[in-house]
C-alpha cells in the first residue's frame, strides 16, 4: 500500500521533492501538496484501490502525510469488507 501511495503522490502530487524521500509522518502540504493536486490523489487512490471516499473522509486530516492516507485507505477497505 506504501510503494502505491508514494507512486500516485510522485505522479500527480506536484511535490517539489520525491515521494520516495518523505518520511511517513511528514506533513504533504508542509511538504508542497496543494488542494487541487490532493484531489487528483485522492482520484489516483480510489482508482488503485477501487475505492469510493466516503464524504467524512474528504478531509485536509486524510491526506496530511503517507501514515494518515494509509489509515484512511485501511479503514475504507474494512467497511467495504463488513457490508
Amino acid at each position: 500500500m506504501n510503494e502505491t501511495i508514494r507512486d500516485i503522490l510522485a505522479k500527480v502530487g506536484n511535490l517539489p521533492v520525491p515521494a520516495a524521500d518523505l518520511a511517513q509522518d511528514a506533513d504533504l502540504y508542509a511538504a508542497g501538496l496543494s488542494s487541487f493536486a490532493s484531489v487528483q490523489v485522492m482520484l489516483g487512490i480510489e482508482e488503485a484501490f477501487d475505492i469510493e471516499f466516503p464524504d467524512n473522509l474528504l478531509n485536509r486530516k486524510s491526506f496530511a502525510s503517507i501514515a494518515a492516507i494509509e489509515v484512511t485507505v485501511s479503514q475504507i477497505l474494512k467497511a467495504q469488507e463488513a457490508a
